[in-house]
């Protein structure tokens, strides 16, 4: 399976819970196979094989609490 990476722009990430909170969701995606999150550009870093669709990685994200910014 071929790896890939997707970054989203998450302006509400702010501290260690925000962290955990995301990454604990991103996680139970299919696919997931590591999560960074940085906080000081408020960037979410997902490594993924092709089982974790785009769709499926930005629900994770909503689930955990956040709104991914626009394109």
């Amino acid at each position: 399976m071929s790896e890939r990476t997707q970054t989203y722009s998450v302006p509400d990430v702010s501290c260690g819970h925000c962290v955990k909170a995301i990454t604990d969701e991103l996680t139970k995606v299919p696919g997931v196979g590591d999560v960074a999150v940085d906080l000081e550009r408020k960037l979410v870093t997902v490594r993924h094989d092709e089982r974790a669709s785009d769709a499926a990685l930005r629900a994770g994200i909503e689930e955990a609490g956040f709104d991914i910014a626009a394109a």
